[in-house]
């Protein structure tokens, strides 16, 4: 859930920002860029944070090895990526990035939604709400890939 507010809320606050003369922020694209780059600054942090790590570690298939390193990699292109998203000249690879990226990691959430892995102190989120946060989620990159 805290992504999805992120997304939400840091995009609002970006388009006011906007209305309110910040000419960098004057329009629904700009703001979508900084509401997922904030989301995937968040999420990528995640990656890192020890008893995250951990969580993320345990969602990742059993079948591929180096969960670690595979948690590694995902939260250095995720931060990259939200970095890539706020810069206007690279926003349309960062976006093209970031949307191959989850559709990547998606499988992972498939199979912790079906082994029921836990995230932090909350049960694990059933699929139907992961996958369509997961498609908002890739749906809001794909915008700012064709919207730019």
């Amino acid at each position: 859930m805290a992504p999805l507010i992120a997304l939400i809320a840091g995009s609002l606050l970006a388009r006011i920002a906007g209305f309110a003369g910040v000419d960098a922020l004057d329009g629904w694209q700009p703001a979508l860029r900084v509401g997922l780059a904030l989301m995937f600054l968040l999420t990528g942090y995640a990656h890192f944070a020890p008893k995250m790590r951990s969580d993320l570690i345990a969602m990742v298939p059993p079948a591929l090895p180096r969960p670690d390193l595979l948690v590694t990699a995902t939260g250095v292109l995720e931060i990259a990526g939200a970095i890539g998203l706020l810069i206007p000249a690279t926003a349309p690879w960062a976006a093209a990035g970031l949307a191959l990226l989850m559709l990547a990691m998606f499988p992972a959430n498939v199979s912790a939604a079906r082994r029921k892995v836990p995230f932090g102190d909350r049960p694990a989120t059933p699929l139907g709400p992961r996958t369509a946060e997961q498609a908002l989620f890739v749906g809001a990159a794909v915008a700012i890939l064709f919207g730019t």
